[in-house]
């Protein structure tokens, strides 16, 4: 048997991705979450460049925890959740230090789950975890495998409880998933999984 504190020592970041029906899918998986979460939580959700977003006052009003935009060379914080500005791609390096780019679009987007998802393979290995939710196209997907090549733990949306399936289904399609859940079961696995178990 492992010590109890193992499940937190193991998990330092999670990162989410969504795309079309992703502000009610957010909104639950991060209401749902306590405002002690352990870990900072990075958000790519596709949004349009041509509007100013709302986004992040939006699911600051549905959560516990703290909300905000990312910006360039910040420094990520347990219980706060940091999402990608329009048509920035956002990044992680090793020490939580987040860095956002204008580099090419991949998959036609940007922010790109699959950079986020590679970034974070890359500075937290299997200390990561990957959440994809409802969305068109296949963003995600290679990143999942990234994630899963590292020792990380990917959770997608169940593709039959997603607005939209694209994304959980090119997810679940590599093969490489540790959970396929209804979106209402993902905050209490993350949960669970980050130490924080409601008891």
């Amino acid at each position: 048997m492992q010590p109890p504190e193992s499940a937190s020592d193991r998990f330092e970041v999670v990162a989410i991705a969504s795309s079309a029906g992703g502000i009610h899918g957010l909104a639950t998986v991060l209401g749902a979450l306590d405002a002690e979460l352990p870990v900072p939580v990075l958000v790519v959700q596709h949004l349009d460049p041509r509007h100013r977003t709302v986004i992040a006052e939006v699911l600051d009003r549905r959560t516990e925890m703290a909300v905000k935009l990312a910006e360039d060379h910040e420094r990520t914080v347990p219980g706060t959740v940091y999402i990608a500005p329009p048509d920035r791609h956002l990044l992680v390096r090793p020490g939580g230090r987040l860095a956002l780019t204008d580099s090419e679009l991949i998959h036609f987007v940007r922010p790109s789950a699959d950079l986020l998802f590679e970034s974070v393979a890359g500075a937290y290995g299997a200390r990561a975890i990957a959440c994809v939710l409802t969305g068109t196209g296949r963003d995600g997907a290679m990143g999942v495998d990234a994630v899963k090549s590292r020792g990380g733990t990917v959770i997608v949306q169940d593709p039959a409880t997603a607005e939209f399936k694209g994304m959980p289904d090119a997810a679940v399609g590599t093969g490489r998933v540790d959970f396929v859940l209804p979106l209402e079961e993902i905050a209490a696995v993350i949960s669970g999984l980050v130490g924080l178990e409601r008891q």
